[in-house]
């Protein structure tokens, strides 16, 4: 019988993302890892499972280039967290229909673009912004959930 594979550990995950986030910011200023958490803790939230936690810790870590592709091919994560990840992963000039495409594709995706929705468009995140960026990441965050099906406070 073949061995099973030894996954990364939640904690192991979060802190190759926290160290690979460690000196990115949001929009507001923010230290990025409060993102990522607030994402795990609500994939968590949500029903998520320990694939779907780890993914959701590493959401933004291909397309911010914070870790590369390669490394995710190579990590000790679940097939489906490298899946959810890339899948959550948007292409440069891809379009939003084919990027929520491949999220309502992807095995585990959209429970983890949900906590990632819910939590940019949290009213204190959100209040910390521009006018005009608060109005353009309302209507592509209005946009998604549409696409994807998603009601507000999914």
């Amino acid at each position: 019988m073949a061995e099973r594979q030894q996954w990364l550990s939640l904690a192991e995950v979060e802190a190759v993302a926290r160290e690979a986030h460690a000196t990115q910011t949001d929009k507001a200023g923010e230290p990025y890892v409060l993102h990522l958490q607030a994402v795990a803790e609500g994939t968590r939230a949500r029903g998520g499972d320990d694939e779907q936690i780890a993914a959701a810790w590493l959401h933004d870590s291909v397309e911010d280039e914070q870790l590369s592709e390669q490394w995710l091919a190579d990590a000790a994560l679940s097939q489906r967290t490298k899946d959810i990840v890339l899948a959550l992963t948007k292409r440069q000039g891809e379009e939003l229909p084919e990027y929520t495409q491949r999220i309502l594709d992807t095995d585990g995706a959209r429970l983890v673009k949900a906590a990632d929705i819910a939590h940019n468009c949290d009213p204190a995140r959100r209040a910390r912004l521009d006018e005009e960026t608060r109005r353009r990441l309302t209507h592509k965050y209005a946009r998604t959930r549409q696409l994807l099906g998603l009601v507000e406070g999914d």
